[in-house]
Formats: structure tokens, sequence, C-alpha cells
């Protein structure tokens, strides 16, 4: 797809990977719509970059699927989603006071994968009923998983269960997805400077990147936003998580 005209709903918008996302779209003559949480400075970007701002926190199931109508409403149709809401905490399978409770499990599946499954599977809807360009294509869909899918260190049962459901569950989405001009993908990067890693030292940057082949340090936001550009633009791309990670392998912890 031509990011020219582009219009694209940016989940997480507000800050890091996605935000980067959204200003690159900008600046290749896209519009965005950024979806992130009240909390978030979320209406500042949107003003920055001439685009709407809709409040939506993606464990509200029910609620997302109006605001995605909504932000789908204000660009005038959906060409691109870019999701990247999520987030963990460490917890081990067990721990010295028991089991992993089942409740701390759900929340992070929750926000990693089932909100994600839910924001895609209504911005599909949204596409399907668009008409196709040129090449015969209504819409990209790309989601967010980790190199965590892979390589999940301790701890990290939760979120490697949820990242293993997102990058999973790509290729089974596009091919549901392909008789209708949509594809999907899905990126994995490893550690990059966004939230609370934004402001790590350059000393810790380094032990926590030492297994890295090249090169050794965390990736920049602006670099998961041109993986999500070329996405969009190269119809090829299809059915795939593609990793974004140096050469990286997590090690066990």
């Amino acid at each position: 797809m031509e990011l020219k005209g582009l219009r694209a709903v940016v989940v997480g918008g507000a800050s890091g990977m996605a935000k980067a996302t959204a200003e690159l779209v900008v600046a290749r003559g896209g519009k965005v719509a950024i979806l992130d949480l009240p909390t978030s400075a979320g209406q500042a970007v949107a003003d920055d970059l001439g685009g709407s701002f809709h409040v939506c926190d993606v464990t509200d199931f029910e609620g997302v699927e109006g605001v995605l109508a909504a932000a789908t409403g204000a660009l005038g149709g959906i060409d691109a989603v870019v999701n990247t809401a999520g987030g963990s905490r460490s917890i081990r399978t067990i721990s010295k006071d028991g089991p992993l409770p089942l409740k701390e499990f759900q929340k992070v599946i929750d926000l990693n994968l089932t909100g994600t499954f839910n924001v895609a599977r209504l911005a599909a809807w949204q596409m399907s009923k668009q008409e196709p360009n040129e090449d015969g294509e209504r819409g990209v869909i790309i989601n967010t998983a980790s190199i965590a899918a892979f390589e999940g260190q301790i701890g990290q049962i939760a979120y490697t269960a949820a990242k293993g459901g997102v990058a999973a569950m790509c290729l089974t989405m596009a091919r549901d997805l392909g008789s209708l001009g949509i594809r999907v993908n899905a990126i994995a990067p490893s550690l990059f400077h966004t939230g609370l890693t934004a402001g790590i030292p350059e000393e810790f940057e380094k032990v926590l990147t030492k297994d890295a082949a090249f090169p050794k340090r965390m990736g920049r936001p602006e670099e998961y936003a041109r993986l999500a550009v070329g996405i969009i633009e190269n119809p090829m791309l299809n059915g795939s998580t593609i990793r974004l990670d140096g050469g990286q392998r997590f090690a066990p912890k």
C-alpha cells in the first residue's frame, strides 16, 4: 500500500514504537488516529500530527468496538492498524507463596493476546467493508509480539504465552483474511527504548544486550516504525512474524 493518503489506526500511539510509527506515517503523507489510555499524551500527539485521539483501553473488549468505529470514521476509512498495546510483570509458574494465581496469568493474556486479537478482528471487519485498491488490497494489520515468544525468560511465563499466541495466530489470520485482500503480520522486537526501559543507563543497557550479534544495544522506536512502514508498503509480506532484535536471543534470565 502507498503511504500517501494512508489511513492508519495506531494503538498505543501516544508513546514509544507506536508513536514513532504514527510520526513516520504522517511524514510520508498518511493520516493517523491515535488510540491510547486516558492518562496518556495521546491528545497532544494527535494534535502534533494533525490526527485524532480516541481514548482506549484494549482490555475493555466491548468498548474497543465503538472506539475503533469512531477512529475509522474520523479517518474516513482504515487501511492499516498498528497494534502495540501490551505489557507484563515478572511472575514465575510457582514461587515460595504457591502457584501463579490464574487471575494474574489471565490479566497478562487479556492485555497482550485477547486485546490484540480483539483489535485485529474489529479492524478486519471495518476493512472488509471497503473497496479494494488497484492491487486488490483492503488493509494491513500489524500486531506486536516479542522475542520472548520464542525464548521466554524466567518469570515471563504469562507474557511468553501471550506473545507466543500473537505470533502463532499470524499466519492463520492471514489465511482467514486473504480472500478479502487483508494482510496480517507481526513484529517481534527485542528490548527497545520504550516505556519503563526508555531511561535505562548505558552500562545497564550493555548488560541486557550482551548476547546480541549486532548492534549490541537496545532498539530505537524509529527502527520499529521503519519496519512497520515497510510491511505496509510491501504486498508480499504476509502471514509472518518478523524478529527485530539485532540477532539477540534471550538467555534464561
